[in-house]
């Protein structure tokens, strides 16, 4: 959405949110403290929290040896998470890594089965919009499979995914009435820095872990900032 309304205008301030892409590598800013043109707004480093979501996974499932790893080859922040954060970390952490492709809606059933046949011991999802816009399909998937989950944001976990962990949306999107206050008062967006998240959110989803049969340690449990029982 950024990119078509960039597109549309280059005079009009546009303010982003909820990106899970680097602005400045996907050409929106010219940096973080001066975007120079007119484009600001937050970035959530919905990429950059792979690494972190993979720790957070494997530390609440220490069991996890096989993860699946579900992706969209056509969402460059979706490989990028995948091929960079989430593999550099998996071989710190000993974890094998098993790629699933998903093109568009008509390949989750042909992967799902191929997944079932494999049984890893966790699922990975990272952002994208065709997997988000089949997230509760793919909860409900990992449910039935009795498979720990991992998604970029709570939406997921509300469906039934056993844990997330994201920039805080709420709190960001809150933010976003600083920029609009500012750039009405008559600044520009090119010397208004993007911001990077300060807050974040990590969602357990307890009721699930009891029926898929996985023992959350107390310590991570109590590092939740929201639990759903």
């Amino acid at each position: 959405m950024t990119r078509a309304a960039m597109n549309a205008t280059r005079t009009i301030p546009i303010v982003m949110v909820g990106l899970g892409i680097d602005p400045v590598e996907a050409g929106f800013v010219n940096s973080l403290a001066r975007p120079g043109g007119n484009v600001t707004g937050l970035t959530n480093l919905g990429t950059e929290l792979g690494g972190k979501r993979l720790e957070l996974f494997k530390e609440a499932v220490p069991k996890l040896t096989r993860v699946a790893v579900l992706y969209d080859p056509a969402a460059a922040g979706s490989v990028l998470e995948m091929k960079e954060d989430v593999a550099v970390v998996a071989r710190a952490l000993r974890l094998t890594i098993r790629p699933w492709e998903v093109r568009s809606t008509g390949d989750f059933d042909t992967v799902f089965s191929g997944m079932g046949k494999q049984r890893p011991d966790g699922l990975y999802v990272p952002g994208g919009s065709l997997l988000a816009a089949n997230g509760n399909r793919i909860a409900a998937f990992a449910l039935k499979s009795q498979l720990p989950s991992m998604y970029p944001n709570r939406e997921y976990v509300d469906a039934g995914g056993l844990m997330s962990y994201s920039a805080h949306l709420v709190d960001s999107y809150r933010r976003i009435a600083y920029y609009v206050d500012r750039l009405l008062k008559g600044a520009k967006p090119a010397d208004l820095p993007v911001e990077q998240p300060t807050k974040f959110e990590f969602v357990i989803n307890l009721k699930t872990a009891k029926q898929i049969d996985v023992a959350i340690p107390p310590d991570v449990l109590a590092r939740a900032t929201r639990i759903i029982r």
